[in-house]
């Protein structure tokens, strides 16, 4: 047995480096290829749509992709699948299994018809390479309507790779739902998640501001707030709140009082406290989205966890952002983009960026998949 240890002390240090989250150098992206998957794909008695959040696996070369039908169409559940790209376009996407995300009672979750306040809401999932395990989140509900009042808090759970429950984090009381206009917004809660410090600490964030935070993006700048959440992974509990101001809706609704959203669906950690961030914005009138891609730091910014309301006490020192590539530039067709993720290294060294666009299910929005190469920065310090 002496001489066994210090092989499998090697071993561990081994593995342990080669899965380690080195930090990243963006200095732009580069659009490589668009990639659609047929409305509608049916892949082993499911209907391929929804997908809401992307994540690399790097040594099984695996993509997981999780779908956001709450159990309407079939139990909530995550696909995974083969990405086959070269530095000149994607080849295709192939789905290879599909997993049924379960309670802590073994079973699938419900629908809204069979149980409505046990019903998840989907929208990001990360694979811990430490661990094995995967985390995903769910919005929750939030609907006020007298005798037909459904509150749900949202949730951040962990899960084995078949979809098998281990444990939700405690969520700090901010996060709870209430039927008064206090705490999250229906469908604007945990929206996006990052692992960062390999893998001890993961980041969550809101797609729009709490109600007290302040009011949601307008097409005019308002102090839309939201927040990005710290958890320590060991202990699972929130140890950081930080305030970043989300950009205005790009375009006006037609008509004017109709529905528009700007949010963030996702969130990717490039290390050293910073982040690539996606924001969504839709306005009804217009089919597609806008999406800007910032590169947010953390560093300096303050911890909010002890403000109350950002609407009365704004915050002195909120995460920075730079604009990285607004979409709409490129002169494409882009849809509902939530889930982002790194991919393989290109033959350049450069690594890869992957987007996901979530279908909504609906025959006039796509299922879309983009390749970007990663471009470092210039600057010697990043």
């Amino acid at each position: 047995m002496k001489k066994i240890v210090p092989l499998i002390i090697v071993c561990v240090w081994l593995f342990s480096g080669a899965i380690a989250q080195k930090p990243v150098s963006v200095g732009s992206l580069r659009l490589i290829s668009e990639y659609d998957v047929p409305h509608d794909f049916l892949f082993k008695g499911t209907t391929v749509g929804g997908l809401s959040g992307i994540d690399y696996d790097s040594e099984k070369d695996l993509y997981y992709l999780i779908c956001d039908d709450r159990s309407a169409i079939n139990p909530a559940r995550y696909y995974t699948a083969k990405i086959f790209f070269d530095k000149k376009k994607i080849d295709s996407v192939v789905f290879v299994n599909v997993t049924t995300l379960l309670q802590s009672n073994g079973k699938a979750y419900p629908n809204s018809k069979e149980d409505p306040a046990h019903t998840p809401d989907p929208e990001a999932l990360r694979y811990n390479a430490v661990t094995g395990q995967m985390v995903w989140t769910s919005e929750g509900e939030r609907i006020v309507k007298g005798k037909d009042t459904v509150l749900e808090n949202p949730a951040i759970t962990l899960i084995t790779p078949q979809g098998k429950y281990i444990d939700t984090f405690p969520l700090p009381k901010n996060l709870l739902m209430h039927a008064t206009e206090k705490g999250p917004r229906q469908n604007g809660v945990l929206e996006g998640l990052s692992f960062a410090d390999n893998f001890k600490t993961l980041y969550v964030n809101l797609e729009e501001p709490l109600y007290e935070d302040g009011p949601r993006a307008d097409t005019m700048k308002n102090d839309p707030w939201i927040r990005i959440f710290r958890f320590d992974m060991a202990s699972k509990k929130n140890t950081g709140q930080y305030a970043y101001k989300l950009e205005p809706v790009a375009f006006p609704p037609t008509p004017a009082n109709a529905f528009k959203i700007n949010g963030i669906p996702d969130i990717l950690s490039i290390g050293n406290k910073k982040f690539i961030v996606l924001e969504r914005s839709f306005s009804t009138g217009r089919l597609p989205c806008t999406i800007k891609i910032f590169l947010a730091d953390m560093d300096g910014a303050e911890d909010i966890s002890g403000i109350a309301s950002l609407k009365k006490d704004p915050p002195a020192k909120p995460v920075t952002k730079t604009l990285l590539l607004n979409m709409d530039e490129l002169g494409i067709y882009v849809d509902n983009v939530e889930g982002i993720t790194f991919g393989p290294d290109l033959p350049n060294g450069h690594k890869t960026v992957l987007l996901v666009a979530d279908n909504n299910f609906a025959i006039t929005e796509k299922t879309q998949f983009f390749l970007f190469e990663v471009i470092p920065s210039k600057n010697k310090k990043e």
